[in-house]
């Protein structure tokens, strides 16, 4: 999904919103469906990471060009903290479980 595409799925979901089709609930979900499928089917040099671990950082995705990168950009949005434990992996699939 390229980034216009993007935008037009979500303004979508907020012009239902808006009119009365849909519920909070229902464009959120369809927003961070659209989000993940961005992110997970992104065409580039970046691909989507997910972090693993401490739970300040469980779930948490970033985009990288590589594992390295992903860790990087992790612990920088951690404002530094260099006490919390991590893993990162690649997120291939898009979908799933949006574990709320």
């Amino acid at each position: 999904m390229d980034r216009i595409s993007a935008l037009r799925n979500v303004e979508e979901a907020l012009a239902a919103f808006e009119s009365g089709e849909a519920d909070l609930e229902a464009v959120e979900r369809q927003v961070r469906g659209v989000l993940r499928t961005y992110a997970t089917e992104f065409e580039g040099d970046l691909s989507a990471y997910r972090a693993s671990g401490d739970e300040s950082v469980d779930g948490m995705v970033v985009m990288a060009t590589g594992q390295q990168q992903a860790r990087e950009r992790v612990r920088s949005l951690l404002d530094g903290d260099d006490a919390v434990e991590f893993e990162v992996e690649s997120v291939t699939v898009a979908g799933g479980s949006d574990g709320d």
